[in-house]
């Protein structure tokens, strides 16, 4: 079996630290070589675009995603516009190695979000995919209602749920709006009933798998440095949701993957 990781950040800094002997190349040659057929490397911040997009371009089966993470806004200008042209430039240029614009969303967990300041960043990031013609990757985290106010507002765009923490209907009204859906770790977690209950309750054909790597490590890993080598429990989970085999699930999901992020690149 092989996995198709959609979602990952392998320049994270814990990959260079004592979690990670060898650093990030060594583990992603060890994946490639072993049973990941694709990751997508997720940028955050035009702090860390050069960053992976220069390791996705050592690795063919690599690509990225570039956007600004909703809690990545706070050090950035209020107008979200001087931001725009710098990630349009990225985008457009191949060497990138692009295949979607992200993670971007809504994120109120901290109480001291600027709700106002996401929203701007949102809205921005959205028209700007719109105008390329490119998917999006969603973070949506404890604003759900907000999030999908915003997706609404722009039908046209496509583009995939990341990390899925919704209810059943709610990720329902995504995929009627032609997005995708993604499970991770947080899917074999104790009391992951709504996840597992929303997986089951999706058509085959828009469920993708992730890590969110370093974070949300798959139980029996949980508060370990998660990777894509782990992907086998999440799949697993995912499969049982489905009442798929696990070599079905890993195909089902990779085939996903290609069809969603690489046909559309």
């Amino acid at each position: 079996m092989t996995y198709f990781d959609t979602h990952a950040h392998y320049y994270d800094e814990r990959f260079s630290g004592d979690e990670c002997p060898g650093g990030a190349d060594a583990l992603l040659e060890r994946l490639f070589s072993e049973n990941v057929c694709g990751i997508i490397n997720i940028a955050t911040s035009p702090d860390n675009y050069d960053a992976a997009i220069a390791q996705a371009r050592r690795y063919p089966h690599m690509y990225t995603a570039l956007g600004i993470h909703p809690t990545d806004t706070r050090p950035l200008t209020a107008d979200p516009d001087p931001w725009m042209d710098g990630l349009r430039a990225r985008l457009l240029d191949p060497a990138s190695r692009a295949v979607a614009l992200g993670e971007i969303g809504l994120d109120y967990h901290y109480p001291d979000t600027d709700k106002e300041r996401q929203l701007a960043y949102f809205h921005a990031q959205m028209q700007l995919a719109r105008e390329l013609d490119v998917p999006v990757v969603i973070h949506d985290r404890e604003a759900h209602a907000d999030v999908l106010a915003v997706v609404s507002a722009y039908p046209t765009v496509r583009g995939v749920l990341h990390s899925c923490s919704c209810s059943a209907e709610m990720a329902r009204e995504f995929v009627r709006r032609g997005y995708m859906v993604s499970f991770s770790g947080t899917i074999t977690f104790k009391g992951a009933r709504k996840t597992v209950e929303c997986a089951a309750s999706l058509p085959p054909e828009v469920l993708l798998i992730e890590t969110d790597a370093p974070y949300l490590a798959p139980t029996p890993h949980r508060g370990e440095l998660n990777h894509s080598g782990l992907l086998a429990h999440t799949n697993a989970a995912l499969a049982a949701c489905l009442g798929k085999s696990e070599e079905e699930t890993a195909a089902l999901t990779a085939d996903n993957a290609r069809r969603f992020f690489l046909t559309a690149s």
